[in-house]
């Protein structure tokens, strides 16, 4: 599924029952492609068969990339169809075993927020906060959901402004202000008949929508192929014809910044970058019955990476780690040329 793809225009069950079967076909993409699944289950009412999905991938075996998150999203989908006492057990054991990426405290933390659970969700945003962001200057993109969920948290619950709050104002990119669209009150203007407070409600809720669908717009990205250095060796050594696309690997790395770049500035939203294998790019050219040998297929093979969640969003935050993996913080690697965000 695109992210351009209506969610009404969207047969869930279907795209689902793809990315399980896909799933299957690359075991060491299962994590990513389960979560999808998982979560077109839920859109479907399908929630016991989401479960079975998250289950799935804790009993597996397998080293997960993110275990946290998935326990996160299992346990906000068995409190949508009852389970509450296990979901707020796997919530407390998320918060204990305080992991240090942000989406699994997100989830949790509105789980409780939507069972009107208000002050446990303030206590969760901020033990993440605190945890993710104390001594950090700049606060990174992945920890946004976090600063305004603690915001719209405490201003339904009344709370006065803090330095938290404050720096959640400074992240916050859109016309109409946090204290705004998260003021409690608005609830009421959308039961008023007055034309003029509905019409101001809706620019609101629009503001709002806008924020979502950023922070939810990357999940399949135009993706750039990025080799690493010994896998170009290999690959142009194995097969010489590709020399051509690649003669040099410091080429290769500026042609990637130098598209991502030119991709951005025309507006391309939902970049990123996949890392290729010279194994998994043969095994990929046999599916296709076709040479690795040929050229197209180059950007075949990155797309079909993208949609195997294998793609790294660009760009990095600047402090990041370079996505060309030399260990250098992208604003001091490939990202120096890059204007401020």
């Amino acid at each position: 599924m695109r992210p351009d793809t209506p969610a009404e225009n969207v047969d869930h069950i279907n795209e689902a029952a793809r990315l399980e079967r896909t799933a299957d076909r690359y075991p060491e993409d299962a994590e990513a492609l389960l979560l999808r699944a998982a979560a077109h289950r839920e859109l479907a009412g399908e929630r016991p068969a989401a479960t079975a999905l998250y289950d799935r991938l804790l009993t597996s075996g397998a080293d997960l990339d993110n275990p946290h998150l998935v326990r996160a999203l299992k346990a906000s989908n068995l409190w949508e169809y009852g389970h509450e006492a296990e979901a707020r057990a796997i919530i407390d054991g998320i918060r204990t075993a305080s992991p240090r990426d942000p989406a699994p405290w997100v989830i949790v933390a509105e789980a409780l927020e939507a069972h009107d659970e208000l002050e446990q969700a303030h206590e969760t945003f901020t033990e993440a906060v605190r945890l993710l962001l104390t001594g950090v200057s700049e606060p990174p993109r992945a920890t946004h959901p976090l600063l305004l969920g603690r915001h719209r948290v405490r201003r339904m619950l009344g709370a006065a402004h803090d330095e938290w709050d404050a720096l959640a104002d400074s992240v916050h990119r859109h016309p109409i202000g946090l204290d705004e669209l998260h003021d409690p009150k608005r609830v009421w203007s959308l039961g008023s008949e007055n034309p003029e407070e509905l019409e101001a409600e809706i620019l609101r809720l629009r503001a709002e929508l806008g924020a979502y669908r950023e922070a939810l717009s990357r999940p399949f990205p135009v993706a750039v192929l990025h080799w690493p250095a010994d896998e170009l060796a290999e690959l142009t050594e194995a097969y010489p014809d590709l020399a051509e696309e690649y003669p040099s690997y410091e080429a290769h790395l500026a042609t990637i910044e130098a598209a991502l770049r030119e991709l951005a500035a025309s507006g391309t939203p939902n970049l990123g970058i996949v890392r290729g294998t010279v194994p998994s790019y043969e095994a990929f050219a046999a599916s296709e019955l076709t040479s690795p040998s040929d050229a197209s297929l180059l950007p075949q093979y990155a797309t079909t990476l993208a949609a195997r969640g294998r793609a790294a969003a660009w760009p990095p935050e600047r402090a990041e780690a370079c996505w060309c993996g030399s260990g250098e913080p992208y604003g001091e690697c490939h990202g120096v040329q890059t204007s401020s965000r």
